[in-house]
């Protein structure tokens, strides 16, 4: 099967490792100096877990061209990425895809890739487990149990699931599917937004983060008024055991919060708050109708948000 993976940060890499190893024709498109250290010294990736390094070579494109074809597209980036290649995807030829990664808005993704795109486009929602960072060198130091990822779509189950059980069928990567992924994908965003910015707020020191009490409190209580809001939308938080240990173990989450913290691999966990500030204005959209009072998550927003454009100035 002729597969690309569009995006080559750690959950891209990762996912074309994979593929690769699963037998699959993988084309990888990625842009300076992430493509010539991908031609130069290919796919290189440290297994943390797993105590081994692998290295693949790999098919790099620059750009997608509009008569390029491939049997299945992963888009692997940050959701304040996702905009920007909306509009090639549609021009393309290409009819299955998958979009991976925090989504807020994958109804709004789906409409455009409909009402733009030359060919019908059959349109399914993922987001892979994993987590790392990539090195200055190009090396992909990988935080992971086994490759897995969750997957759905809008409207009723995958049109090309069979596709995808096929290109996964020899790769050592678990695929699971969700009836309701937008619902799934706006609930995981509540504490990606919640701990992201705790993090961010110490500067990415870990340690720090697990000895600030009153920080890992705040981050508990916003949890729980990001589920509100998500309630009060309409939407069904899955899994509910999320909402359910926020609301009823608040002291086992907050001593669950520190010990993870503290854990070595956790300053391998690669993040930007760009993507975050783009997931408070998504859920800003989503609250502002409603009627409620969210003071924990306002107050974070706006000291993380604050703290954010100060940086970039």
């Amino acid at each position: 099967m002729r597969v690309l993976v569009y995006g080559m940060g750690v959950l891209g890499s990762y996912l074309a490792h994979a593929l690769i190893r699963g037998g699959n024709d993988v084309t990888v498109l990625a842009r300076g100096k992430r493509a010539e250290q991908l031609k130069q010294d290919g796919l290189v990736i440290r297994h943390y877990f797993q105590l081994k390094n692998t290295i693949d070579q790999v098919k790099v494109i620059h750009e997608l061209q509009v008569d390029d074809h491939y049997d299945l597209i992963f888009v692997v980036m940050k959701y304040n990425d996702f905009s920007a290649v909306l509009p090639i995807l549609a021009e393309n030829q290409s009819q299955n895809i998958v979009l991976v990664g925090n989504n807020a808005d994958a109804h709004g993704m789906l409409s455009i890739l409909q009402e733009k795109s030359i060919v019908k486009k059959n349109v399914g929602f993922g987001f892979q487990i994993s987590a790392g960072t990539r090195e200055e060198s190009g090396r992909v130091i990988c935080i992971r149990g086994g490759g897995q990822m969750l997957l759905g779509s809008i409207d009723g189950e995958i049109p090309f699931k069979p596709l995808l059980d096929h290109v996964f069928k020899e790769a050592k990567y678990k695929l699971s599917y969700h009836e309701d992924m937008d619902a799934w994908l706006k609930s995981h965003i509540v504490p990606i937004v919640a701990l992201n910015s705790i993090g961010f707020l110490h500067n990415g020191d870990v340690k720090k983060v697990s000895k600030d009490k009153r920080l890992l409190k705040q981050a508990i209580s916003v949890m729980d008024e990001g589920f509100e809001i998500l309630e009060k939308s309409g939407y069904t938080i899955t899994p509910a055991s999320q909402v359910n240990s926020i609301r009823k173990h608040k002291k086992a989450v907050y001593y669950a919060l520190k010990i993870v913290h503290k854990l070595p691999f956790m300053k391998w966990v690669d993040g930007s708050f760009s993507e975050i500030a783009a997931l408070f204005d998504s859920f800003g959209k989503l609250k502002q109708p409603l009627n409620i009072a969210t003071p924990h998550w306002d107050e974070l927003e706006n000291k993380a948000i604050s703290k954010f454009y100060s940086n970039k100035h």
